[in-house]
């Protein structure tokens, strides 16, 4: 398995997918089995920094025709840099059909591009390095909302750390759920974070120009079951009514009650995924009210009902019934 490396890339790039295979081989040894991935880094040059500053030995480039049962390559600032390497973009292109599989992370995309991997593909990459993309690449039908992208055999992840959600679902695919699931667990993360959700969490897209509306934000999610209407909003931020609803727009592009409602969905998305909790105690819990106000919510949002939603996207285990982590 060769993960591409070249100067100024990012670091979880190739260690988030890295960590993910070594602690997969690790499980297999431990229950006395081969381990299933030999991992290198390779470049095109011996020793490379990353962005952050981190100094690694790479493998040289091994020769394209060899077999490669997963090539992964990596994003970073200086990807487009990277793209623009007519001799590295000509091994890619050479390289990746001799692989089984390709997975471009984050903006890794630009180069799995330039090198044609993604012509008539649908992909993915950083969320704020879509619109570039699909501009760069036209023949790229670029979607900015999926974690990860699976289009035949080349996957694409949106930023950094969905590295490791894409590397989760190439482990499930080749060893199966359970060891997946033990991967997850022992990095303490989730193994499958909904395809279909916003690269970024509500909390962090309502904070995105927003500062002076920050703590309420926190104070929102630690309340979800209070009164959140309008009036205990405007009272909460110091602030009268008519004055909050205007500024809240002004720096979150959507009114309050709207916040509120995607809040509160992505909490019960949380709930869903990760406990066994019935339906009716989600609903009181993140301030629904109810299980119909719920659906109503899921069915806006996102096009699907709460138990669908959980049949696709639950990792709950018997007898779980709080998340091991809660998301903000």
């Amino acid at each position: 398995m060769d993960l591409l490396a070249f100067p100024g890339f990012q670091l979880l790039d190739i260690a988030g997918p890295m960590q993910v295979f070594a602690s997969a081989n690790r499980l297999l040894e431990d229950r006395d089995l081969p381990p299933a991935y030999r991992l290198r880094i390779v470049a095109r040059q011996s020793l490379l920094s990353a962005w952050a500053g981190l100094t690694l030995q790479a493998e040289p480039l091994p020769p394209a025709e060899e077999a490669c049962d997963t090539l992964v390559i990596a994003g970073g600032r200086a990807v487009h840099r990277a793209a623009e390497d007519a001799g590295l973009v000509a091994w890619v292109a050479a390289r990746a059909p001799n692989a089984r599989r390709v997975a471009a992370i984050c903006t890794g995309a630009f180069l799995a591009a330039a090198a044609g991997l993604l012509d008539g593909r649908r992909a993915v990459t950083h969320w704020d390095s879509c619109t570039d993309l699909a501009e760069r690449f036209p023949s790229t039908q670029v979607e900015p909302d999926p974690i990860f992208i699976e289009d035949g055999k080349v996957w694409t992840s949106a930023g950094v750390t969905a590295g490791i959600d894409l590397t989760l679902a190439l482990v499930e695919r080749d060893l199966g759920r359970a060891m997946a699931l033990a991967v997850a667990r022992e990095l303490v993360v989730f193994l499958k974070r909904p395809g279909g959700q916003s690269q970024y969490s509500t909390a962090l897209a309502l904070q995105h120009g927003a500062s002076r509306f920050e703590a309420l934000h926190g104070w929102m999610r630690e309340n979800l079951a209070a009164d959140l209407s309008v009036p205990a909003l405007a009272e909460q931020a110091g602030m009268s009514e008519r004055s909050f609803q205007r500024r809240y727009r002004e720096a979150t592009g959507v009114p309050p009650a709207r916040a509120v409602e995607r809040l509160r969905v992505e909490q019960a998305r949380l709930l869903l995924a990760d406990t066994s909790l019935p339906l009716k105690q989600i609903a009181s819990r993140c301030g629904f009210g109810c299980e119909e106000t719920l659906r109503r919510s899921f069915a806006r949002h996102l096009a699907t009902t709460p138990q669908a939603y959980r049949d696709r996207f639950s990792i709950a285990v018997p007898g779980l019934t709080e998340p091991a982590v809660r998301l903000i």
